[in-house]
């Protein structure tokens, strides 16, 4: 029985790491091939593509009637990445805080949860609330292109393009490239092994839920959330070893940001749907919560200190002994 559990959860999230990175690879490949600027392909593709196995688990888990974990997935992903992620990269070495991510892109990123945590009090989350989430995401994308293209790249989207080719040589600039259809042909595998992966996570998840009377909810909060911010969790950690502090934290900015907007705003538009009451009227008021506390943090002395980070990890142990039956 409990092969028959773990099995597709594990082997779920393997493809969706294995999917997503292929993914990337894949289409920057290409991307690069076709002519596309080095600004667009790392404030797009990269921040698109590594966001693509939470998108799949998040509209795979919806359209199954399983909103506890489509929308815990979101939201107890961007609490781990708050939490977990940057409290474990700051005991590593101090997170330091660029002004400009700060100013732009931290400020953005609290603002979205605040949106996020007031319509899921108020009403469903459907095409309406779906179109205008994609719609802001593309409205940020375009300022952040313009604001960069006058300067040095700088922010989230940038940072998050920088951690991820720390983790994946093939990503970094002048890397050897293949053939456009070698990439091409990588790019496809890594997007079927994410919807491979993808199902095979929440099929798991619902048969953990339904065979110990867990909350799916709570599942998705924990298990899926977790699972799904190992990629965040890894290219932060490798960051912060390589004493980039300040993309470690514009890292986890940037993908709670594509979190809410990009994957909260396809799954409403996809499968249109109510934020669970018990997300909507504590873990989505947590986040809120927790990124107020890290943009507070982050703005005193601009860097989350050894200390710092240690009270975010000690939250995020609270935080799920709170919700853990």
């Amino acid at each position: 029985m409990l092969t028959e559990i773990w099995a597709p959860l594990l082997g779920g999230l393997v493809l969706l790491i294995l999917g997503g990175d292929f993914l990337v690879r894949g289409a920057v490949q290409v991307a690069e091939r076709l002519g596309v600027s080095p600004l667009v392909i790392g404030l797009t593709l990269v921040g698109f593509g590594t966001s693509m196995p939470e998108l799949v688990t998040s509209v795979r888990a919806a359209l199954s009637g399983a909103p506890g974990i489509a929308y815990g997935n979101i939201v107890g992903s961007n609490i781990a990445n708050i939490l977990l992620i940057v409290g474990a990269s700051a005991l590593v070495t101090p997170v330091v805080v660029a002004r400009a991510a700060l100013r732009r892109d931290a400020a953005v990123m609290l603002v979205v949860a605040a949106v996020f945590a007031a319509l899921a009090l108020v009403v469903p989350f459907g095409p309406l609330v779906g179109g205008g989430f994609v719609l802001a995401l593309v409205a940020y994308i375009w300022l952040t292109i313009q604001q960069e293209r006058r300067g040095a790249p700088t922010g989230a989207l940038h940072d998050k393009e920088v951690a991820l080719g720390a983790v994946d040589p093939a990503l970094e600039p002048g890397a050897k490239r293949p053939a456009i259809w070698t990439a091409l042909a990588l790019a496809l595998g890594g997007l079927v092994a994410i919807l491979l992966g993808g199902g095979l996570l929440v099929d798991g998840a619902v048969t953990l839920a339904r065979t110990f009377g867990i909350s799916e909810t709570v599942i998705g909060l924990t298990i899926v959330a977790i699972g799904t911010s190992m990629p965040e969790l890894v290219t932060s950690l490798v960051a912060a070893l390589r004493r980039q502090g300040d993309v470690a934290f514009g890292n986890i900015v940037g993908s709670n940001i594509y979190n809410i907007l990009g994957i909260g705003g396809a799954t409403a538009l996809i499968a249109p749907g109510t934020v669970p009451v018990e997300i909507a009227r504590f873990d989505a008021l947590v986040m809120l919560g927790v990124t107020l506390l890290l943009v507070l943090v982050a703005a005193t002395g601009l860097k989350v200190d050894r200390r710092e980070g240690g009270v975010l990890l000690a939250g995020y142990g609270i935080y799920l002994f709170a919700l853990w039956p």
